[in-house]
């Protein structure tokens, strides 16, 4: 049989019975007790010089890229969920993009109607408001001429509402079979009022300044009236009666920027009105201006009506147009804004539910990992970080598509897309901000929980 002998190391002092010493003088410890003591710390110095260098302990955690290789592989680990927790981020970035880009390109194409249209409109009526007793404020006919001498008018004319009491319209053809007539709006106008509101004819043409002031009886009619009269061409000749009095419809007028009423109106001149109905002052003037002098006609049109009087002119103009283009944006984007803000809302909670059954699952790893040394805040940077990466991954996909959405619907309509570009390239930093702020909670469920616990449930 083979016995095994046990020799001592290399440096090691060989050990022995130990020898008695004499006593100290001094009363200390005897020399066979220093002896020992010197033996055993010869011995561990022996040992440490064996195991080489003590290594130590890190403190900081692991390392950056450690971090991001592990959370990495936590996410990649299971591409199904992965798809569907980042589905609601890149819906709600790209709702959150989407809408926006939508309700600045529809803010720019209102606004730039109202540049063409409502912004070159101005409207001067008597100011009724005067002190009881003063004389009624009335329009001079020649309005329209003494506006037009103003440097930034395109063209001005008179409108009226007619008073013909309880007469009715008929039309020619409905004279043998039909009693009653329609009751029409009829409206008097001078000549310059078609230009003002940029009428565009059907058919036919319209009356001018001859018809005005030789009081002809012609009229034109709304293309509303018109229907209900039956009338759809002139080339004829048809005739209209307000009562026993019979009209020649010269025109038809298709559309008109900021006076609709005209579409349903009986129109006829000034000069008529005055003959048949007894009208004694215009109502109204309406000023078409050149883009961006509305302000500075608004100011000036009292003054070229009523040199005298101006305060008696009540000016109604458009409001400026960077005021209107901020409030047409800002109640967009607010609108658009809180829909996004919903589907932000409802991919975080994604997240955060996906990351908490995630925790769940990786119970025995998170045990395991506690076990080994890892500190809670290791295992919470973990999980923050896939969070993070989700978010990120999400919302960098729901920019595109909302990048997407935005030229597609743009392109269809033929408008101009506007995107924001701080938006644009913020987005998927704010899509890595709401993982953040979804997966805090499952964070501090995972760094919670104990190792020997952890391993116990598995």
């Amino acid at each position: 049989m083979v016995s095994w002998r046990r020799t001592p190391k290399a440096g090691l002092p060989k050990a022995g019975p130990p020898k008695a010493g004499p006593p100290d003088p001094a009363g200390g410890p005897s020399t066979s007790h220093r002896q020992r003591k010197s033996g055993r710390l010869a011995l561990a110095g022996a040992v440490r010089r064996l195991a080489g260098p003590r290594r130590k302990r890190l403190s900081g955690g692991p390392a950056l890229r450690d971090l991001l290789d592990e959370a990495l592989a936590g996410v990649a680990a299971r591409p199904t969920r992965l798809v569907l927790t980042t589905l609601g981020t890149v819906l709600g970035i790209a709702a959150l993009v989407g809408t926006v880009g939508l309700g600045q390109t529809a803010a720019g194409q209102i606004t730039q109607l109202f540049d063409l249209a409502a912004a070159t409109r101005v409207v001067v009526t008597p100011d009724d408001t005067g002190q009881q007793g003063e004389a009624a404020t009335q329009l001079p006919w020649d309005a329209p001429q003494r506006l037009v001498r103003l440097n930034g008018v395109d063209a001005a004319g008179t409108v009226s509402h007619v008073d013909v009491g309880e007469d009715l319209v008929r039309s020619v053809a409905g004279l043998d079979g039909a009693k009653e007539g329609y009751k029409l709006q009829i409206m008097a106008a001078s000549g310059g009022l078609f230009d003002a509101v940029r009428a565009a004819l059907k058919t036919g043409r319209f009356f001018d300044a001859g018809h005005d002031s030789r009081g002809d009886k012609v009229v034109v009619l709304g293309k509303n009236a018109a229907k209900r009269l039956g009338i759809n061409r002139v080339d004829s000749q048809p005739a209209v009666f307000i009562g026993d009095q019979a009209y020649t419809v010269i025109g038809i007028v298709d559309s008109v920027s900021g006076k609709a009423e005209l579409l349903d109106s009986v129109i006829m001149p000034n000069g008529t009105a005055k003959t048949a109905f007894n009208l004694k002052a215009p109502e109204s003037v309406e000023i078409r201006t050149t883009v961006g002098g509305a302000q500075l006609i608004a100011k000036q049109a009292p003054v070229a009506i009523d040199p005298n009087n101006p305060s008696a002119m009540k000016v109604d103009a458009p409001p400026k147009q960077g005021g209107v283009r901020k409030g047409v944006e800002s109640n967009l984007n607010a609108l658009f804004l809180l829909l996004g803000a919903v589907a932000l809302l409802v991919g975080g909670l994604g997240i955060a539910n996906v990351t908490l059954l995630s925790v769940l699952e990786r119970v025995g790893e998170i045990g395991l990992r506690r076990a080994l040394g890892a500190a809670r805040r290791h295992v919470a940077g973990q999980f923050l970080v896939e969070s993070v990466i989700v978010g990120f991954l999400g919302g960098l996909l729901g920019t595109a598509v909302g990048v997407l959405l935005t030229v597609g619907v743009s392109f269809a309509r033929d408008w101009t897309p506007i995107l924001d570009n701080k938006l644009t390239f913020g987005a998927p930093f704010l899509g890595a901000v709401i993982g953040l702020i979804a997966g805090t909670y499952p964070a501090w469920k995972a760094s919670a929980i104990e190792p020997i616990t952890a391993l116990r449930g598995t």
